[in-house]
């Protein structure tokens, strides 16, 4: 491929996704990416108007953490703008589902979309897929220094853990509420323990969950 040792090329991927195999990089809190610069300019003029999604936020925010908490789900995207809750499950690992907002708060609905499943069971599920990968024939397939991205990122792997859900989820609704450059979206991912977030003014905002409490400090004084 490249005159570049197995080394070397372990660090360039690392190094060079935004959020790399391993998380975001240990000398990060966030990582900051900026949008449109249209939509920054004429983001506070904008007018601005409650989704179906804020109307029933206070009856789905416990819904959303359920499904990280108590079922299947290991990464989540809230559309605030426009009502669209998009989950990924441990049971079906491959593909992504799309709901609308106004249905998760239909107790039968989600039973029926979302076995129960605790989240310590979730967690060794996980572990357990990552041990497959890790023996099976696919990974000998894999460039030397991608086997040994996988294996470190396997030996080291922590999920988000569930104190750091319950404070991330509980900021959101302030977070949408903010007068000027207010959440559009964001995405919770139990696997990389991260937390992406999209403002009103295109700007995207990457935290990890162990400093999410300080990212809220940090910009939201009022919140902390």
């Amino acid at each position: 491929m490249t005159d570049k040792t197995e080394n070397q090329l372990e660090e360039l991927v690392l190094q060079e996704a935004i959020v790399s195999a391993t998380g975001i990089h240990t000398d990060m809190v966030q990582v900051g990416i900026k949008g449109d610069p249209s939509m920054r300019e004429t983001a506070i003029v904008r007018e601005r108007y409650d989704s179906p999604l804020d109307k029933i936020y206070d009856k789905l925010e416990p819904v959303l953490k359920d499904l990280l908490l108590s079922r299947g789900i290991y990464q989540l995207f809230i559309g605030f703008n426009n009502a669209e809750v998009r989950t990924r499950s441990l049971f079906d690992p491959l593909r992504e589902e799309i709901h609308a907002a106004e249905k998760l708060v239909e107790s039968d609905y989600v039973e029926r979309h979302f076995p129960l499943i605790t989240y310590a069971e979730k967690i060794d599920a996980m572990r357990a897929m990552y041990d497959q990968l890790y023996s099976s024939e696919l990974y000998r397939k894999l460039p030397k220094h991608w086997q040994s991205i996988v294996r470190k990122r396997h030996d080291s792997w922590e999920p988000m853990k569930k104190e750091e859900i319950l404070t991330i989820m509980s900021a959101l609704s302030s977070m949408r509420a903010m007068p000027e450059y207010y959440l559009r979206n964001a995405i919770i991912s139990v696997v990389q323990s991260v937390v992406r977030l999209q403002f009103n003014c295109d700007g995207t905002q990457i935290v990890r969950a162990e400093d999410f409490q300080q990212f809220i400090e940090d910009n939201m004084p009022d919140q902390a």
